[in-house]
């Protein structure tokens, strides 16, 4: 019997998260700097696109790498650095693939 936590879980769209990735890495490549908040958006990136390559893909560690993403976002970037690279735009596209 499956639990309510399972029930919980939405599966992630893996296309549209991997077509945001490839979105944010070429708006990061534009991106001069190297503050410690653009970094972490980088690591962050690379990260979920290593998940999203893996052969084992599971839709919670990718659910995950978005919650980060967003989570740098909202909460670290410099207002301006976040909307040089789109920010509000990437927080509303995690949302929806993640069904907030």
């Amino acid at each position: 019997m499956a639990t309510s936590k399972e029930h919980d879980v939405q599966e992630i769209n893996l296309e549209e998260a991997a077509k945001l990735i490839a979105a944010l890495e070429q708006d990061l490549q534009k991106v001069s700097g190297d503050s410690s908040d653009i970094q972490r958006l980088r690591d962050e990136v690379e990260t979920l696109r290593n998940v999203l390559n893996s052969p084992v893909r599971r839709h919670h560690w990718v659910r995950d790498g978005l919650h980060s993403i967003r989570d740098v976002f909202e909460n670290a970037l410099d207002t301006a650095v976040a909307e040089g690279l789109k920010g509000s735009r990437y927080i509303a596209e995690i949302g929806r693939i993640l069904g907030m």
